[in-house]
């Protein structure tokens, strides 16, 4: 009886990374939560700041290639501050766009970006391991920056699957394995530069030292490549940006 209680408890408790540290499954949305409700305020600022302004190139480019028909119906998760929304919204192809978090604050932070754009798009409470759409329902998924806080990835990714519609495509850009001759470069600015812009201009260094950590936890674009693949997806690639700091993966559901 002890042992079957020991196996269930070592069950119940699946471990994953919260940055560095290990942590139950359990305990991640809570910490990642607490996290984002931290930054939200500051979240575009700090992003222009870390990034020197790439991530709104990356962001653009990232639109523009999904070549998605018109009226498509798209599914942004983790929108956060909804730049991936008006980036699409802004193609004028009448797409039926939701703009989704996990975290209530950084919706609301979206919701004022999109009203100041003159964008109107429905916003919601989405959970990327539970996604409350129906089977067969979206023509793309997009996930900017995002997939690396999911708790379960494999969940996340068998979900997506499910509410894509056949032909349908994932579209994801995320922090990646960065060109292995820049990594010392990358790795001191990360390490020794983002928190202390955290602590600075958002008043919380834990926060950021959490996701430069984040960034090096999150598998590598082969990995990440073959994960899409053992959920399902057909006709994966992966693009590097900027030296790998960023890659867009790409998948299809046939």
């Amino acid at each position: 009886m002890k042992q079957v209680l020991k196996e269930r408890l070592i069950t119940v408790n699946d471990k994953t990374h919260f940055g560095f540290e290990s942590i139950d499954e359990d305990l991640k949305t809570k910490k990642v939560k607490n996290v984002f409700e931290s930054v939200a305020t500051r979240y575009d600022l700090m992003n222009t700041l870390m990034s020197g302004g790439l991530h709104k190139i990356w962001k653009k480019y990232f639109t523009q290639i999904l070549t998605i028909k018109n009226n498509s119906k798209i599914l942004d998760l983790a929108s956060g501050t909804g730049d991936i929304c008006i980036e699409l919204a802004k193609q004028n192809k009448n797409f039926k766009i939701f703009h989704t978090d996990i975290n209530i604050k950084m919706l609301e932070q979206g919701q004022i970006k999109l009203v100041d754009h003159g964008k109107i798009i429905p916003s919601l409470v989405c959970d990327a391991e539970k996604i409350p759409f129906q089977t067969n329902y979206f023509d793309c998924v997009t996930i900017a920056f995002g997939l690396r806080n999911v708790t379960n990835k494999r969940k996340a990714l068998a979900e997506i699957f499910r509410v894509l519609s056949p032909g349908g495509k994932l579209v994801i850009l995320e922090f990646s394995k960065v060109w292995s001759p820049l990594t010392k470069i990358y790795d001191s600015f990360s390490f020794n530069i983002l928190p202390k812009l955290g602590k600075i201009f958002a008043k919380d260094q834990k926060s950021y030292q959490y996701l430069v950590e984040s960034i090096r936890m999150h598998p590598d674009q082969k990995t990440l490549k073959t994960m899409m693949e053992n959920e399902g997806f057909e006709k994966t690639s992966f693009l590097n940006l900027s030296g790998g700091i960023v890659a867009i993966h790409q998948g299809y559901k046939f």
